[in-house]
């Protein structure tokens, strides 16, 4: 409710500023016209002009001209075509039109800041043209007296202001859908993170899982009592997963602390088959949550191929925090794969990686699998 109510009034904000804006330019120049029409002295005429008599209601053109400048913005060439036209008429019935002069210059100023250049100078052209053969046919202070000297002048920075108005305008819109862009990049960017942790949480547990699963149908076969310890690491892999699933998707960008030593001690304690030799360094400096989900995500990565893919009834996770860097090495005694072909998994490693400055190297045999993660 109050979304809608503030974009209502800002909605209403431009049409009555406009409005007061030719309310108060109509009394200005409606007081500038009659001063003109009966000035305080004669000075100023010369040459043996004589000031006209301007009835009240040739001020109603004065007012037309100013007041039509309420809906400037929302019909702008419109509003100079009357505006020109009202100050025109004024000016061929005789009467002295300098301050009337001054609307549709208001009126110029806003078409040129709603359109092209070349339209801006075509518009102000015109209007030149109009309004100074107007004031040059009839002007009771000779042909090139009052307003039709200045009157090229008001014409151009007019013109020229209104120009510098639209391509600060134009500039201001540029960064806004740039900021738009960078803002829906950063969705997707995010997005495909999200997609690629659960594609890895979720995968690898999975292939654990299934594992699990069809040793505990085995152990049916040849009593209760070797079906108990794959349940529960069934058990366990399916609370572990759902954790990480909801860990994935509460987070976004805030990072959770992880555990990096600890969550690849369950990984290998999850796993029935192939046997995991997990070697960890005796003192695993701090890991900050980002390079630490990039190593247990790759080890899960190459856990879950191993089960998958490679026959391998050892498997051996390696991580060394040595030579300025964290690297970690995951090898096994499987069949290999001469003809590897990256899959989503692999390539989501090398994403993910590569966001972090490491490095992934491949050794697909054979003999065995192996791959080299490094991360700076």
């Amino acid at each position: 409710m109050g979304g809608a109510t503030a974009a209502w009034w800002r909605r209403f904000i431009p049409p009555a500023r406009d409005a007061a804006l030719a309310l108060v330019v109509t009394v200005a120049l409606l007081y500038g016209a009659y001063g003109e029409a009966h000035p305080s002295t004669t000075a100023y005429f010369h040459g043996g002009h004589h000031l006209p008599r301007t009835p009240a209601a040739a001020f109603i053109l004065v007012g037309v001209a100013c007041l039509v400048l309420a809906w400037r913005r929302r019909w702008p060439v419109a509003v100079l075509g009357v505006s020109v036209a009202a100050a025109t008429t004024f000016t061929l019935l005789g009467y002295l039109n300098g301050a009337v002069l001054v609307a549709p210059m208001i009126a110029l100023y806003t078409v040129a800041s709603f359109t092209s250049i070349r339209r801006a100078v075509g518009y102000g052209i015109a209007t030149l043209v109009v309004l100074g053969s107007a004031s040059i046919a009839v002007n009771p202070l000779g042909r090139f007296g009052g307003g039709v000297v200045i009157l090229p002048f008001m014409v151009a920075v007019m013109v020229v202001a209104g120009i510098a108005v639209a391509n600060r305008r134009a500039y201001v819109d540029s960064i806004r859908d740039r900021a738009e862009q960078d803002a829906r990049r950063r969705i997707d960017e995010e997005r495909l993170r999200i997609a690629r942790e659960l594609h890895d949480a979720i995968g690898h547990h999975l292939s654990a899982l299934s594992i699990n699963l069809e040793v505990a149908g085995l152990g049916l076969e040849r009593g209760a009592a070797e079906v108990r310890a794959p349940l529960d690491k069934a058990r366990l892999l399916t609370r572990t997963m759902l954790s990480e699933v909801r860990n994935v998707v509460g987070r976004l960008r805030r990072e959770e602390a992880t555990d990096l030593a600890a969550a690849l001690k369950s990984l290998a304690a999850a796993i029935p088959s192939p046997v995991i030799h997990l070697s960890l360094p005796e003192a695993l400096p701090p890991v900050d949550a980002e390079r630490a989900q990039a190593i247990l995500r790759c080890a899960q990565e190459c856990v879950t191929n191993a089960i998958r893919h490679s026959s391998a009834r050892n498997l051996w996770i390696e991580l060394d925090a040595s030579g300025g860097g964290l690297g970690l090495r995951v090898r096994d005694d499987g069949r290999g794969a001469p003809n590897l072909a990256e899959g989503s998994g692999l390539s989501g490693m090398r994403d993910r990686l590569s966001a972090l400055q490491g490095r992934l190297r491949l050794a697909p045999g054979p003999p065995g699998f192996e791959a080299h993660v490094w991360l700076p």
